[in-house]
C-alpha cells in the first residue's frame, strides 16, 4: 500500500485524490504514509453495496471472464486490461454513482 500510494501520488502530482478504501488491514496500517495529495475515506465494514469496486468487479467478470480457461496469467492480464478499457465513463458512473458518493462532491 505504501508503494501504491507513493506511485499514485507521483502520477497525479497536480491533483487531489479521494481514495475510497474498504477496511482491509493494509489500507489502514498505523505506519501507512499517506501523501499530502491523497485523502483516504474508509467505507463502513462489510457493506458490499457501499463498495463501488465490488460492482465494477462484477461488471468486469460479466463482460470479460465468462467460464473460460486461460493458458497463461499474461492472457488473464491482457483480457482484464482490454475489458477495463471497454468500460465507458458513463458505464462507470452508472455502476458507482451512489447518492452518498455524489453528495461528497
Amino acid at each position: 500500500m505504501h508503494i501504491y500510494l507513493r506511485e499514485l501520488s507521483k502520477h497525479f502530482l497536480n491533483d487531489f485524490i479521494v481514495l475510497m478504501c474498504d477496511r482491509a488491514g493494509w489500507h489502514g496500517s498505523k505506519t501507512l504514509a499517506i501523501p499530502d495529495n491523497i485523502w483516504i475515506v474508509n467505507i463502513p465494514p462489510y457493506p458490499p453495496e457501499m463498495n463501488p469496486m465490488e460492482h465494477i468487479w462484477r461488471e468486469l467478470r460479466t463482460q470479460g471472464f465468462r467460464n473460460e480457461i486461460f493458458q497463461t496469467l499474461e492472457k488473464v492480464d491482457d483480457r482484464l486490461c482490454d475489458t477495463i478499457c471497454q468500460l465507458s465513463p458513463e458505464t462507470i458512473k452508472s455502476i458507482c454513482g451512489r447518492d452518498w458518493i455524489v453528495e461528497c462532491f
